[in-house]
């Protein structure tokens, strides 16, 4: 069953996510793990926005891989340009105990940002669509 309110509540704290990585642009500043860790966790939460929305219970994890693969699971189209950010789930895990660019690693921010932002968009026009208690 649908849980639009969970749902909302989830894309609320993605969004919140998006407005820190769009703070930390400069890398003099904010690392690259830092980045991404936040990146990761606005994906994150807004997939599991758009899985409450689809009625899926998901489970406790940070594998963006493993939350796009529910959604195909139950039905739900995703847009290819979206498959892109499943290389955020090292920043959940990973990359929050060892150093990204020591393994030879570069993140473009603004494209991240962007790819970030389309996705939480994308998931509230879906909410949008859908009256509460419908």
């Amino acid at each position: 069953m649908r849980d639009l309110e969970h749902a909302r509540m989830m894309l609320t704290m993605a969004r919140k996510d998006l407005r820190a990585i769009e703070g930390m642009k400069d890398g003099e500043v904010f690392d690259v793990e830092i980045f991404g860790f936040h990146a990761q966790q606005s994906v994150e939460k807004a997939l599991k926005a758009w899985l409450s929305f689809a009625g899926v219970e998901y489970p406790r994890t940070h594998d963006l891989e493993q939350l796009f693969a529910m959604l195909d699971d139950h039905g739900e189209t995703i847009p290819e340009q979206f498959r892109a950010l499943e290389d955020l789930s090292n920043f959940a895990v990973q990359f929050r105990y060892e150093s990204f660019e020591s393994l030879g690693g570069e993140l473009d921010r603004d494209e991240v940002i962007r790819q970030v932002r389309e996705i939480i968009e994308y998931i509230e026009r879906l909410l949008g669509d859908v009256k509460t208690g419908g």
